[in-house]
């Protein structure tokens, strides 16, 4: 038989720390109290706890600071902080130390209750060793070192219901990620909702985020659901957030922080409990900076930051990632998984990828259709030399036409040779000189030499 779930209440309001009791009791849940930090410490060091849920005002101290302790003392159990109305620099700075959401004051019940079950969902999944299956099951985004401290960190932030903002170059796979943060989570049984925020047409963003009801326009023949109700239990992802425009900023703004939404039409508004993850390939806080994109927006969006790092920095990956996508496309296919020769291996390993993952995963679903005896050649994905094949040279800023016939990826690649060698003349040769000059890692301009056949 399981033992009953304890959550420790940590409040120098008696009446708020008795609503908080008859609320857990009501769902089954024992509870103890502390009145202050003092008496916080010793109980989370004498107390083995499913969830912490602490005021951050308190006679001794900060309940951020409670925040820090327990996220470095006891990371696997989960702490929600209870704030002023209002209040929601310091609700945010709780999810930046590692709370996993925050509650305000007034309390909603409803609300309350919801968040304690996510909670003790985070717990469960911990002493179950759910998270390691879904683990298990999640697709491998790469041996690099520097994806495996980006699935390290999605791991962690899967465990909290703060805003992630995932950042990177079109096409590294921030949808990916975003999905990963949701399926290793307590939201995973709830639907993820992917928006592209490009692809919406300006007038009908309202209605297509909100819902509306019938007859509330022309056109409006029945009610319609809302990307926020459509995601109320799971996660909502905005892909290019970036290009929502300033009018639909406001109202999403409000949407995130009040957690509640008034379809079109609606004399009421809908309570609505959904994680929001966004992404975009542009630079947001330049955005911010010359007013196409509000900061107030972009402070609640971005509570945690990921950045997912472009293909060609980490070309360890392709091998692994290009057996998973292979392995993918035949299943799709029904057809026996296609292996690729040497020669086709190295092209794959000294070729740019300015499409990063996406472009890899086209490449390899054309040789895929294009191959024969399930063997993908060279020939089959179609990656030209552009040493060989081009001859496009700069002159002084000016770029030479592209000539008829070569692709952009080789003109491109042309033109990266020639900046290159002339930063390499520059510095004599220098290559720490020379990737400096070129805003580059000294790793990222070796490869790059590697790549272009520069000696």
């Amino acid at each position: 038989m399981s033992l009953p779930q304890r959550v420790l209440v940590i409040d120098d309001e008696p009446d708020i720390r008795e609503l908080l009791e008859i609320t857990l009791m009501r769902m089954g849940i024992e509870s103890f109290s502390a009145v202050d930090v003092h008496s916080a410490y010793n109980a989370i060091n004498e107390h083995d706890v499913d969830l912490i849920l602490t005021d951050m005002r308190l006679p001794d101290g900060n309940g951020l600071d409670i925040v820090r302790y327990v996220a470095e003392s006891k990371p696997t159990t989960p702490i929600a902080v209870i704030t002023a109305h209002g209040n929601m620099d310091l609700a945010i700075e709780s999810m930046k130390s590692g709370a996993f959401d925050f509650v305000s004051k007034p309390i909603d019940i409803h609300k309350l209750r919801k968040l304690i079950s996510q909670a003790l969902k985070v717990r469960e999944q911990a002493e179950t060793k759910k998270v390691e299956a879904n683990l298990a099951q999640a697709i491998n985004l790469g041996n690099s070192a520097p994806m495996k401290q980006l699935s390290a960190k999605i791991k962690k932030l899967s465990v909290s219901q703060a805003p992630v903002f995932i950042s990177g170059e079109s096409g590294t796979g921030k949808e990916l990620a975003a999905r990963q943060i949701h399926q290793l989570g307590p939201r995973a049984e709830g639907e993820f909702v992917p928006v592209n925020c490009g692809a919406i047409p300006s007038e009908l963003m309202e209605s297509e985020f909100f819902g509306h009801k019938k007859g509330s326009f022309t056109g409006a023949t029945e009610d319609k659901q809302g990307f926020f109700q459509a995601a109320d239990g799971g996660t909502l992802f905005l892909d290019e957030v970036a290009d929502l425009p300033l009018t639909m900023q406001v109202k999403l703004l409000r949407a995130i922080q009040e957690k509640k939404i008034r379809p079109i039409g609606s004399q009421s508004e809908t309570d609505v409990d959904v994680r929001i993850l966004s992404a975009s390939h542009k630079n947001l806080e330049q955005m911010v900076d010359t007013g196409e994109f509000r900061q107030d927006l972009f402070y609640r969006i971005n509570v945690i930051s990921l950045h997912i790092p472009p293909l060609r920095e980490r070309y360890e990956d392709i091998p692994v990632l290009t057996q998973n996508m292979l392995e993918r496309i035949a299943r799709n296919y029904e057809l026996p998984v296609a292996s690729l020769d040497s020669a086709a291996k190295k092209s794959l390993q000294y070729y740019a990828f300015p499409g990063n993952v996406r472009e890899l995963e086209n490449i390899l679903e054309r040789a895929f259709a294009m191959c024969e005896d399930d063997i993908i050649t060279e020939d089959d994905l179609n990656l030209t030399n552009s040493a060989s094949s081009i001859i496009s040279q700069t002159n002084g800023n000016n770029l030479a036409d592209r000539p008829e016939g070569v692709s952009l990826e080789d003109y491109l690649m042309d033109i990266e040779r020639t900046v290159v060698e002339k930063a390499l003349d520059e510095t004599r040769w220098n290559r720490t000189a020379a990737a400096k000059k070129l805003g580059i890692t000294f790793r990222a301009l070796r490869y790059r030499l590697k790549k272009l056949g520069i000696d």
